[in-house]
């Protein structure tokens, strides 16, 4: 059985209904309260105040936290205004909640950028169990982020190869094309304290968007690594990473890197870059990108970056592709995965028909 708890700032009339309602529903489907703190916890709904948001301090990776902050009024934009709470209470997901005139609605926001809301039209039964359908599935995944560096690379690959000058130059490509967003800017919004936590349950340094792979042969590719500007990709093991395997028993990415480099970590989404590979030999690169295109086939549930669910979900999806090789899958509020015989083929089969904004649903 999975544990919760509801902790945080002082709470609203509304807020104490809400999370009263929150608990009533997991606990309906299955979920134990706890009424403090335990080291097993599952899920944690940590209330904001909106002068001093706090965050909550988990002990283990597997903890997913869930903010919750309440506004009175609209704001002009509401992600931009809700996308710095998520990240200055280290959560997982953010539950935004405007009211505005008659109307209340509560706003989903995750670190991939996907943005959506659920109105409350005065069904509480029918409202919470929209928001128990929304949050489950993702509080239940499975992360795979740990990396496992061993410094022992091959020699003639410790300046890259012909295929990292493809990755480069691809990364550059992507750049021109505008499907780069500019790296979110953690440490404005996060205390010393706040960045060491993130860097020590999660490795995380820094906050960037999409991120492309080629294969190097049948059980290694090279891949961008995580927060970095992947359109001036240079160093080996800093920039670029030889992903060589993947430890289930750890739950790890396995990176060769050459010796005397302080590495940079995997982007989240290796574990599904493997599996493809892994799976489809005929894959020879891969592009993740946070844009859309008409008529793909795409996942039901916005699954968080890096976890197993994800990644197994987009497989599927691959796996059902006339050519697997050269499919193109939406990832729900989120984005595009590209697969292709190589960089050059996928940016072939694009050009002309990406759409810079994703479409948002619940």
């Amino acid at each position: 059985m999975s544990n919760f708890i509801v902790t945080g700032a002082k709470q609203s009339q509304f807020l104490t209904w809400f999370t009263n309602g929150l608990k009533e529903k997991f606990i309906e489907k299955g979920y134990k309260y706890c009424s403090e703190p335990d080291e097993d916890l599952s899920v944690v709904f940590n209330v904001l105040d909106p002068d001093k948001p706090r965050a909550f301090r988990r002990h283990a990776q597997a903890t997913f936290v869930i903010s919750i902050i309440e506004q009175n009024h609209k704001m002009m934009n509401t992600f931009q205004k809700a996308y710095p709470y998520l990240i200055r209470s280290l959560a997982n997901h953010l539950m935004y909640i405007v009211h505005h005139e008659s109307q209340t609605k509560v706003y989903f926001v995750t670190p991939e950028q996907g943005f959506y809301n659920i109105p409350y039209e005065g069904e509480e039964d029918e409202f919470f169990s929209k928001v128990f359908e929304r949050l489950e599935p993702v509080a239940s995944s499975q992360l795979v982020i740990n990396n496992e560096f061993s410094d022992d690379l091959k020699e003639e690959l410790w300046n890259g190869n012909e295929r990292t000058d493809k990755l480069s130059q691809s990364g550059k490509k992507l750049d021109r094309m505008n499907l780069l967003p500019a790296p979110f800017p953690i440490e404005k919004y996060l205390t010393k304290r706040d960045l060491r936590q993130l860097k020590k349950l999660y490795g995380i340094g820094g906050l960037s968007y999409g991120n492309l792979s080629c294969r190097e042969d049948e059980t290694s590719f090279w891949m961008s690594a995580s927060g970095i500007n992947k359109a001036d990709m240079k160093v080996i093991g800093q920039d670029m990473l030889y992903i060589k395997g993947f430890n289930e028993e750890k739950s790890a990415m396995e990176i060769s890197v050459p010796p005397n480099v302080t590495p940079k970590r995997a982007s989240v989404d290796a574990i599904e870059h493997w599996m493809i590979y892994k799976e489809h030999p005929d894959v020879g690169a891969i592009v993740h990108i946070h844009a859309w295109a008409d008529g793909v086939k795409a996942t039901e549930i916005n699954y968080p970056c890096g976890t197993i669910q994800l990644a197994e979900r987009v497989a599927e999806l691959i796996r059902s592709e006339e050519d697997p090789a050269r499919a193109i899958i939406g990832l729900k509020n989120h984005g595009l995965t590209i697969t292709g015989r190589s960089l050059e083929d996928i940016f072939e089969r694009i050009e002309g028909r990406i759409q810079h904004q994703v479409p948002m649903s619940s």
